[in-house]
Order: C-alpha cells, then sequence, then structure tokens
C-alpha cells in the first residue's frame, strides 16, 4: 500500500485553537443552567454549564472561575440577589472561549448578571400562575370556611425562626388572655428543598383536625423567597383541606402561595393580629348582643312593671268595690242578727233566771246534805280521838324509845315507860313483868 497522508494530533489541536480563537475573538453573553459548582481549595471554581429542553440536557461544557475573580462574582451575585451561585440556578454569564491541547474546548467566566437571574424567575413564576388559574388551584382554599373562633393551629416554619418567636409572643401573650392551642410543624423555608420540605408538613397538618394552618416566614431577599413560587408547592397549598393562612416576606413581596392561600398577611405579627382581631370581632358581637339584651330586658321590665301597676291600680279599685259591696252586706246582716240576738236574748234571759233558780235550790239541798255528813264525820273523828278515850279513864304507855306500847313482850324489867292520862303524864319504873300467855292465874296489879 502507498503510503497515505495524515497530519499529527498537536497540529491538528493547533489548527482547531486557531480556528476557535479566529471564530470567538471577544466575549459573549451565554444563558446556560449551572450543572455542576466546585470551588477549589486554590481559589479557581470550576463548572459545568448545560442547557436542557423537555427534561433533556441538550448541550454542555466545562466553564471556569478564575480565583481573582470568583470573590468578586460571588459577592456581587448575593449581594443582588440574595442566594448563593450553585447548581441547579439559570444564569447568563459572560465568557471568553479558550481551546487548550490537553483539555479540550472550555469557557472562562468574566462576569455574571444577577438581573437576569431575578427575571427568570420572575417568567418561571408569571407561567405557573397562569396554570394554576387555568386549572382552577386560585381559588380552591377560598371555597374553605375559616372557624370564628379559631382556636387549634397548625404553624409550619423553622423552630429558631425569630419571626416564629415573636409570633407565638404576639399571640399567646395577648392582653385580652385569648388562648391558643399551636401545634409545630417544621420545615425548611428557603433553598431547593424547601418546596417539598413544606409539602410535607402540609400533608401532616392536613390529616389533622386543625381549624388552620399557618405557613410562616419572616421576610428575606427574592431569591431566598423564591420557594414560595414553587408551583408544586402552590398546588399542594390549594388543595389542603385545611384554610391555610401565609404569612411571608414583607410589605413589597406578594408570592404564589399568598395568591393560593385561603388568606394572607405580611408578617408574623399581622399573622397573629389576624387571630386576635376574630377574637375580639366575637367579642364586640358578644357585647352587642349583651347590649341589646339587656335593652330588651329593660323594656320588658319596663313593659311589666307598667302592666302590673295598672293591674294593681285595677285590683285596687276592684276590692274597694268589693269592699264596700261586703260592708253593705255586713251592715244588713249585723242589724239582723242584732235583731235576733236581742229575741234570743230575751229567751236566754228567761232559761237563765229559772235555771239559776233550780241550781241555787240544788245547790242549798246539795250544802244542806254536805254539812249533815261533815257533823257526823266530826263526830266520829272525836269520839276516835285519844283524848277522849284518855277520858274515860284509860292510859297511854309508852316505852323507852317513845312508841306506844300494845305488848308487855317489847318490856323488860328495869325500864322506864311513861303513862299518859287525859289530864298529865308520868314516867316509871317497871319492877314485874305479867304475861297473859304464861300467868294467867296470878293477880295483875301496877
Amino acid at each position: 500500500m502507498g503510503e497515505r497522508n495524515y497530519i499529527d494530533l498537536l497540529a491538528l489541536q493547533t489548527r482547531i485553537k486557531e480556528s476557535i480563537t479566529d471564530a470567538f475573538p471577544g466575549r459573549y453573553w451565554v444563558k446556560a443552567e449551572i450543572a455542576s459548582w466546585s470551588p477549589r481549595s486554590n481559589g479557581h471554581c470550576y463548572l459545568s454549564l448545560s442547557q436542557s429542553r423537555s427534561g433533556k440536557s441538550i448541550a454542555e461544557i466545562r466553564a471556569m472561575i478564575w480565583k481573582w475573580k470568583y470573590p468578586l462574582l460571588t459577592q456581587s451575585f448575593e449581594s443582588s440577589t440574595g442566594q448563593r451561585l450553585q447548581a441547579g440556578l439559570t444564569v447568563r454569564v459572560q465568557v471568553t472561549v479558550s481551546y487548550s491541547e490537553l483539555y479540550g474546548i472550555s469557557l472562562f467566566v468574566e462576569d455574571i448578571d444577577p438581573a437576569f437571574t431575578l427575571g427568570e424567575q420572575a417568567l418561571e413564576r408569571k407561567k405557573a400562575i397562569e396554570k394554576l388559574t387555568a386549572q382552577g388551584y386560585m381559588e380552591m382554599q377560598k371555597e374553605l370556611a375559616l372557624p370564628d373562633l379559631p382556636y387549634r393551629l397548625a404553624v409550619i416554619t423553622s423552630k429558631t425562626a425569630a419571626g416564629y418567636q415573636d409570633f407565638c409572643h404576639h399571640l399567646l401573650d395577648n392582653p385580652e388572655g385569648y388562648a391558643f392551642q399551636l401545634d409545630l410543624f417544621e420545615a425548611l423555608m428557603q433553598g431547593e428543598q424547601a418546596p417539598a420540605s413544606i409539602m410535607e408538613a402540609l400533608e401532616e397538618a392536613g390529616e389533622k383536625n386543625y381549624d388552620a394552618v399557618l405557613l410562616l416566614r419572616g421576610g428575606g431577599s427574592e431569591l431566598d423567597l423564591a420557594c414560595f413560587d414553587d408551583y408544586e408547592l402552590a398546588v399542594a397549598i390549594a388543595t389542603c383541606p385545611v384554610p391555610v393562612v401565609t404569612a411571608i416576606g414583607h410589605d413589597k413581596d406578594v408570592h404564589i402561595a399568598d395568591m393560593v392561600a385561603h388568606a394572607s398577611v405580611k408578617t408574623p405579627t399581622a399573622l397573629a393580629d389576624l387571630f386576635l382581631e376574630a377574637y375580639e370581632a366575637q367579642d364586640a358581637i358578644l357585647d352587642r348582643l349583651a347590649q341589646r339584651i339587656g335593652g330588651s330586658l329593660q323594656r320588658l321590665v319596663s313593659g311589666s312593671e307598667l302592666r302590673v301597676a295598672q293591674a294593681d291600680a285595677a285590683i285596687r279599685q276592684a276590692v274597694q268595690r268589693r269592699i264596700g259591696q261586703l260592708d253593705v252586706l255586713l251592715q244588713r246582716s249585723m242589724g239582723r242578727i242584732s235583731r235576733g240576738l236581742l229575741h234570743k236574748y230575751a229567751d236566754v234571759a228567761r232559761l237563765k233566771d229559772n235555771a239559776v233558780h233550780r241550781v241555787q235550790f240544788a245547790a242549798q239541798a246539795r250544802v244542806s246534805a254536805e254539812v249533815s255528813k261533815v257533823a257526823l264525820k266530826e263526830a266520829l273523828i272525836k269520839a276516835s280521838d285519844p283524848r277522849s278515850i284518855l277520858a274515860l279513864g284509860y292510859v297511854l304507855v309508852t316505852g323507852k324509845d317513845n312508841k306506844v306500847l300494845k305488848t308487855v313482850d317489847k318490856v323488860s324489867r328495869g325500864d322506864r315507860i311513861g303513862v299518859r292520862f287525859s289530864d298529865g303524864s308520868l314516867t316509871a319504873k317497871v319492877d314485874e313483868i305479867y304475861s297473859d300467855k304464861i300467868d294467867n292465874n296470878q293477880v295483875k296489879t301496877a
């Protein structure tokens, strides 16, 4: 075979490099997504830029930021957007095209436009809003009813967030003493993982019997809050079975999450005020009801008092008329009774006189009989008087104990005895004692 013509690799690479240098002599602004991001310890940053279509990568190239540019570019981007440069961001970068015989083609990043990144997010946000509106998600939460007195509240936020502490203090330490039950569901509130983390907390809270779910964050940069413009998160909020109330960012920030929620306020303190005002409104309603009830009761009492006064006057008049009628009847009855009593008294007087005569006669007869009985008893008493017996010649003998002796059995020789006569008494000493039971044949002498 004959010898073929060829070119060595270095020569080929040199010609490619010269062609590329001639074709891309200056700097170019390129729109791309950061596919990988790798700062190195030597100060340089290596990254990959890519382009996708329908979810599939259609172009990719290596890029590099020199160490003397890297701090300036990252600081400028972060101060403008509030977010770190990282994989996943769509950016517009100014690059120069370089070709190395060893490493091939690559890009050197000279500048990064932060305004483009914000604009891309705004475009995505607009598309998400249009899609949510077309699918009917924007009004789903508005159809839910928030209770007049929401008590059980689920709070989705970061436990260490200053806004959460302000919210709890303002809500729970309210001067009126309104009580609430707060349950915290922790979630990431910024970054790529935030939508998924919030959606997980929403699902968990939605399965429980809460009066409302509160999505809480205390402000931040536009890119910090970009997660709240996520389409999937908006769908999760819209389909939550519990009313969702958001408090994200400051006055100038309105996010898709705010749009699809049942209600939204700007700050955690305003969110606490929303619920406090609900309780104050119910208090005001109760006060008005109390005033209406008090007024109705006052009118009812006044009307009742008037009716009672009228009834009292009518009763007084009826009683007076009745008393007058009864007085006339009483006078007539008293006349009839008086005349009847006079006739009756005359009859009674005659009966009384007859009875008095009969009683006097019976009493006299009874007294005479009783006098005779008393005289007879007096004669008997006198006849029974020991003094009368003693007058007949009998004596009364007493022993040493001054008791009447009725038998000689209680007397001994030498005893002193008393002898009572009708006209006096004496004492004697016993020398001999004779008993009828023993000395029947002896003569008994004193």
